[in-house]
């Protein structure tokens, strides 16, 4: 009798997918994109696997590229700050492709909290090859912000209105439109950071658009531009608890945020006890209109780690949220997360449990995994608050 033979499964090749951000940096962007593009290829010969270029026009067009090709690659690797990170959690997060991140530029706040290198390029790729290699990575959680029945996207990078039939809603400034429509297109947008709905994106888009050097300097340069001239913006808030208990509320407020990641601005830790693997997000608020020395305080903190023992904030864990209009307080700013704009209100925000894989080294594997949450919560005892309920205790 002959024996049939099963010819044996093949392992799909590794591919490496990089996107770049070539704009960024008034063009320096672009020779930093090319040093990691020939180091991905070098490392690709020494263990052979494929690298192709997947960078396009804009963040839209990136990422539409990514998520079109996405059975062409096995990893994606990112270039850039914050935006770039969040252009590659949307690309991959939930499928289980592994994301790499060569952080460059100013902010950085996700790979800082992963301790991931910042402008250390050759390190970078270094780390990510060996992890691609070794197959060593983390998950992580991400949020996740939907439009509910009036919520509208906008442009990521400029702010401005996306779609509009008649031609004339393109390019008008989000924040002179005219009421949304059905012709405006829906968020769905993953974060890995923040999503900023208030007074925290007022610092975000001033940052931006300032001319100052270093992210950081202009980031804190912004902060003491928008505190001066606080404004009362009305939410209504429905959060579903750590508890799976559901609070309900109008707040009218300077500032709401939604945290999944501690830092900001490159460095201003605004919610300092957020994890990345706990499967919750952290809703902070400005709970009432801060006299001068409050802000001073505030600011203070919010840079040593400990701006949630400031009494001007409240603070809860939350699964999901849905952020909706008061019908008292001014009408919120469009909405950033990551340093990108997002859309307007009303929106569900909810967590991703571990949705992100990242590429990693494996002490940083190691040291995630050894993070249990005591320094957590020594740190919400240490600020006298309660850990369940949010509340101080005194």
């Amino acid at each position: 009798m002959s024996e049939e033979r099963t010819a044996p499964r093949q392992t799909p090749r590794t591919v490496v997918a990089m996107i770049g951000n070539p704009v960024s940096d008034k063009g320096k962007g672009a020779k930093i994109d090319a040093q990691v593009m020939a180091l991905l290829e070098e490392a690709g010969e020494r263990y052979d696997f494929g690298v192709i270029d997947l960078t396009g026009t804009s963040f839209d067009d990136s990422l539409n590229r990514a998520r079109d090709r996405r059975d062409e690659y096995t990893h994606l690797v990112v270039v850039g700050g914050d935006g770039m990170i969040a252009l590659g959690a949307n690309a991959v997060g939930c499928s289980g492709k592994p994301l790499g991140i060569v952080a460059t530029g100013s902010g950085n706040d996700f790979a800082r909290g992963l301790d991931l290198p910042v402008n250390r390029i050759a390190t970078a790729v270094e780390g990510i090859v060996g992890a691609i290699v070794r197959g060593s990575h983390i998950d992580v959680d991400m949020g996740r912000v939907t439009s509910l029945p009036g919520g509208y996207a906008v442009d990521a990078a400029t702010g401005n209105l996306l779609g509009g039939t008649d031609g004339n809603l393109d390019g008008q400034p989000a924040d002179t439109a005219a009421q949304p429509n059905a012709d405006l297109p829906p968020i769905d947008r993953f974060y890995g950071g923040m999503l900023n709905c208030g007074l925290d994106a007022s610092i975000n888009d001033r940052a931006n658009h300032s001319r100052l050097p270093g992210g950081s300097l202009r980031y804190f340069a912004a902060v003491l531009v928008e505190v001066t001239h606080l404004k009362r913006y009305g939410y209504h808030i429905k959060a579903t608890l750590a508890d799976g208990s559901v609070e309900e509320r109008d707040i009218i407020t300077p500032m709401v945020t939604v945290a999944n990641s501690r830092h900001i601005g490159g460095g201003l830790e605004v919610s300092p006890y957020s994890r990345f693997a706990d499967g919750l997000l952290d809703l902070i608020w400005i709970d009432h209109m801060p006299n001068a020395l409050e802000i001073a305080d505030a600011i203070s903190k919010g840079y040593n780690g400990r701006l949630l023992a400031s009494h001007i904030f409240g603070w809860k864990r939350v699964r999901d949220v849905e952020i909706t209009r008061a019908a008292e307080g001014a009408e919120p700013p469009v909405l950033m997360a990551d340093g990108e704009y997002i859309g307007h209100l009303p929106v569900r925000v909810a967590a991703q449990d571990r949705a992100l894989r990242v590429l990693v080294p494996p002490a940083v594997s190691r040291a995630h995994a050894e993070d249990d949450g005591s320094r957590t919560l020594a740190a919400i005892e240490r600020d006298g608050r309660d850990p369940i309920t949010g509340e101080f205790l005194a």
